[in-house]
């Protein structure tokens, strides 16, 4: 009887014992599922994104946005090949793109909306940005300089797709205006839309240069706007941006602007054409006769071209080879594309000094295109 009782004791110690490790098993695997959670893994029941379930996150920006218009010939052109790019419409904002990819960050806005469009559950893979601001992330320059994170020496290029744009300053036909000079010394009480948001400190450094700061243009009577949202585009006397013949946000405030406004377009000093080039890798060019209602003439000025597809070290090199393959043979993607998308081979594989991805130099290697 002694020795049934004892057993009958023993199995219960058994039992409480597994059950105490069950329970235990059961919070670790909840605690590591909290941390997956603060590390931007799927939740529960979620797609597995990743280069492994071939469904990678592409940091891109709005539909109509260069970037965004890029994630989705990335998307297109790498479908055939087995890969379902998921793409992140506001995982861009100038320098927070470069930022997203180089650190590996979950997908999100950076101010989020009730409009947002669905996001991908993960963090960012690789993604398409300026050939300027890669370049800029790599060597910790400019937008860049004062991060934490120092040069961003993990990131690698895969594809250079041109798609140029230029420096424009335009006034009203009838303003009287022949020299941005002329605004201060005339004192003359003037409305300025200036687009600094893009390509960096570019436009900032062309208002610095004549002086034209928001303190100045409201003691003169006038107005500096940097928002060119279509609501701020009303009355305008001066317009200075970067100018392309492409409906993206950043440049369509020229769209209507050339057919709002009678606009005479002014060339820069070659001084400042010569600092803007030297200080952000830019290039002096011909604004060509016709991009825009009242380009009547060649207009030397800075101009920049590249729209990089790029991610980090840790990218696979059978990816890396297929991405570069899929863009050159899917090049009439680009060509449909509402943005000036071309593919020249003899760039496509360089911006400025940015490494390009070991897969990707494979590729273009076997095509002839670098040696």
């Amino acid at each position: 009887m002694v020795s049934m009782r004892l057993r009958i004791v023993f199995a219960a110690l058994v039992v409480l014992v597994l059950l105490a490790a069950g329970t235990k098993a059961a919070s670790a695997q909840d605690i590591a599922q909290d941390m997956g959670k603060d590390m931007g893994a799927p939740k529960s029941g979620a797609t597995a994104t990743g280069y492994a379930s071939k469904k990678p996150i592409f940091g891109g920006a709005c539909r109509t946005c260069p970037w965004g218009a890029m994630a989705e010939v990335v998307k297109a052109a790498m479908q055939p090949y087995g890969y379902d790019i998921q793409i992140c419409y506001v995982c861009a904002g100038g320098p927070r793109e470069a930022r997203m990819v180089s650190g590996i960050m979950k997908a999100a806005p950076a101010r989020p909306s009730p409009n947002d469009p669905p996001l991908p559950n993960g963090p960012v893979d690789f993604g398409a940005t300026g050939s300027q601001f890669l370049w800029w992330a790599y060597q910790g320059e400019h937008d860049f300089a004062k991060d934490s994170e120092g040069p961003r020496k993990h990131l690698r290029l895969v594809a250079n797709i041109q798609e140029p744009s230029y420096m424009l300053v335009a006034v009203k036909a009838d303003s009287g205006i022949t020299d941005l000079h002329q605004i201060k010394e005339r004192r003359m009480a003037v409305k300025i839309m200036a687009s600094t948001g893009i390509g960096g400190f570019t436009t900032p450094e062309i208002l610095n240069y004549f002086g034209l700061t928001k303190e100045t243009m409201e003691s003169l009577g006038g107005e500096l706007r940097t928002n060119t949202a279509p609501e701020q585009r009303k009355n305008l006397d001066v317009i200075i941006g970067w100018a392309a013949l492409e409906n993206a946000p950043e440049y369509n405030m020229w769209y209507e602007a050339s057919q709002k406004y009678d606009l005479k377009y002014l060339k820069l000093p070659d001084d400042l054409i010569t600092k803007l080039v030297k200080e952000y890798d830019l290039e002096t060019m011909n604004v060509p006769v016709g991009l825009l209602r009242g380009i009547d003439r060649p207009i030397p000025t800075a101009a920049r071209t590249g729209n990089t597809v790029y991610g980090r070290t840790d990218m696979p090199d059978d990816f890396a080879y297929t991405l570069a393959k899929a863009l050159d043979e899917h090049q009439d993607l680009l060509q449909w594309s509402h943005m000036m998308f071309s593919y020249n081979w003899r760039t496509v594989w360089k911006a400025f000094g940015v490494p390009l991805h070991p897969g990707a130099a494979r590729y273009y290697k076997e095509k002839g295109y670098m040696k």
